[in-house]
């Protein structure tokens, strides 16, 4: 629910566009976006700072877009998020000392300093590359294959990334259980109980 959440106004804007145009198409995706913050506010109380930078940019390049009728502000809006999250995460770890990523998932998984901080700088990477690649398709391809590239395009280059930053994690945290196994055994052979609440 929560990706179908996310992924709501580009799938909105997906469909607008083939059916009446990159005008509409823009104008249909300001309205969704305002609507999914909308929702969760009310739902969960909370809108996190990236939605609402989010819901920013498509209103100032989607209005750009709609008041120039020129979709060329409308192509660069992918471009400025991917690097405003991109140099949030450059930020963070360069000037803030924090590891923004290790913020968002260490409540979830217990990892070595270096790996997280691998984690944040491939994330930074990868949006910057994401950034460049959304211009070049805009740049030297009719705005059809844009609107393709943007849905299937960027959702499959950033499965992709996920699927691969979670074998490279996987590896880390095997190695964790394997610790925690040996050392519980080591410790306590005699109590299954007790072998469960050690910690590696």
């Amino acid at each position: 629910m929560k990706l179908l959440i996310d992924f709501f106004p580009i799938i909105l804007f997906f469909a607008a566009f083939k059916v009446w145009g990159i005008y509409v198409a823009t104008a249909v995706t300001i309205a969704a976006t305002a609507a999914q913050i909308a929702y969760l506010r009310i739902r969960h109380g909370k809108v996190e700072p990236m939605q609402w930078v989010s819901l920013g940019v498509i209103i100032v390049f989607g209005g750009a877009t709609l008041l120039s009728h020129s979709d060329t502000f409308i192509k660069w809006k992918p471009t400025v998020l991917y690097w405003l999250m991109g140099g949030a995460l450059a930020v963070g770890q360069l000037v803030f000392r924090k590891n923004l990523i290790r913020s968002v998932m260490g409540g979830q998984m217990e990892l070595p300093e270096p790996v997280w901080r691998t984690l944040q700088w491939s994330w930074a990477g990868f949006f910057a590359v994401m950034g460049l690649l959304n211009l070049w398709v805009a740049h030297r391809f009719d705005t059809d294959t844009w609107v393709n590239f943007k849905l299937f395009g960027g959702m499959g280059l950033m499965v992709v990334f996920v699927v691969l930053q979670a074998l490279y994690i996987s590896r880390f945290l095997k190695e964790e259980d394997e610790e925690g196994g040996a050392g519980a055994a080591a410790s306590a052979p005699a109590s299954t109980a007790a072998t469960k609440d050690i910690q590696p």
